[in-house]
């Protein structure tokens, strides 16, 4: 055995699937490296960023699912000649259900058994202004949403969400 073995010591001559000491430090110093030149050279967006804090934020144990029982696009027959009709949608979740009419103009829907409820129409970076139930469970929303939507509904001490659709 050569001086230079005996310098290495014990730990470096390993040959096994372990990384080398000296190597688990060198990949966590490229890593972190990396890490800084992608947050420099390639930022994630603000849009994106906040998205993704609003995906997060559904991730609510105590929030149920609604979940799409009805979508007048798939479910409902054609009407010959008629052009132009609104999409109705309706969401079970438990007791609660939630019917939803889209049109151009905006959408309009009600919460059976009608209660007092705080709605969000959830679509795109910005949150839509909180929509409120009159007496009867009724909601409306003077623009209709673009893209992918969801509506999440906040009423007592319940949250329930509807399944994303896109429009």
């Amino acid at each position: 055995m050569s001086d230079m073995d005996d310098d290495l010591g014990d730990d470096v001559l390993d040959f096994g699937e372990q990384a080398l000491p000296d190597e688990e430090f060198a990949l966590e110093l490229l890593e972190e490296e990396l890490r800084q030149a992608t947050a420099i050279l390639d930022p994630v967006p603000v849009a994106l960023r906040q998205i993704a804090m609003e995906a997060f934020a559904l991730h609510d144990l105590d929030s149920r699912i609604a979940e799409l029982s009805f979508d007048s696009v798939v479910d409902a027959l054609p009407v010959r000649g008629a052009t132009g009709a609104p999409r109705m949608l309706t969401f079970h979740a438990g007791e609660v259900t939630v019917d939803v009419e889209l049109t151009p103009q905006g959408l309009m829907g009600q919460v059976l058994p009608p209660r007092s409820a705080r709605i969000e129409v959830l679509s795109g970076p910005q949150a839509g202004s909180p929509l409120t139930t009159d007496d009867m469970g009724r909601f409306t929303c003077d623009t209709s949403p673009a893209g992918p939507f969801a509506l999440r509904l906040r009423t007592g001490g319940q949250v329930i969400v509807t399944d994303w659709l896109t429009v």
